[in-house]
């Protein structure tokens, strides 16, 4: 994604539903159906965090690096919210979590458990995560943004919601909580 283009900032569900997939749709159904506001970007696919760099300036509101883990067995998986700027390190985690052997989980398992593709994984993957396979880990330097962004479930489009709105109202919602992480990730 070019770091010159720019970007318009929208409130709420785009007007038209065409070229949305259906699982980026029922995110906004389901924010809606909850009453929390949000802004959306719609730009380009963003694969990585130096893709994000413009939406954080479009938004100035830091987009969370989001990871799709699972433990040696592959039967719990764990979404890591973390700030875009720290490294990530398995075992640093791994000790922090108490779990032995963590690797990333495929684009498989995230369909089937997270409803997102490889690049789109969020926090509003949780709501698809109707088996409660999924333990949300979040670093504690994301806890003092008012703001969060994250993709809905489909990265051709950023959503920007208050951070408190994420962690209570949306994840009461979708019946999960959230563990917090110290992580220094250090390269």
């Amino acid at each position: 994604m070019g770091e010159n283009m720019a970007l318009t900032v929208e409130k709420g569900r785009p007007e038209k539903s065409e070229g949305r997939s259906k699982k980026e749709l029922a995110v906004y159904d389901y924010l809606d159906k909850l009453g929390i506001s949000y802004e959306r970007v719609d730009h380009p696919e963003a694969h990585t965090m130096e893709d994000c760099a413009v939406i954080e300036e479009a938004f100035s509101a830091r987009v969370c690096k989001n990871l799709f883990l699972t433990n040696s067995k592959h039967s719990f998986y764990y979404l890591l919210m973390m700030p875009g700027e720290k490294v990530f390190k398995t075992a640093e985690l791994s000790k922090a979590i108490g779990c032995g052997h963590l690797s990333f989980a495929d684009g498989e398992e995230m369909e089937r458990v997270l409803g997102c593709t490889p690049g789109s994984a969020s926090v509003f993957g949780l709501m698809h995560d109707k088996e409660d396979l999924v333990e949300l880990l979040v670093d504690k330097d994301l806890m003092k943004e008012e703001y969060l962004c994250a993709h809905p479930c489909h990265n051709i489009a950023t959503l920007k919601l208050r951070t408190k709105d994420i962690f209570t109202k949306f994840l009461k919602a979708t019946k999960h909580y959230k563990t917090e992480v110290s992580l220094k990730g250090e390269g």
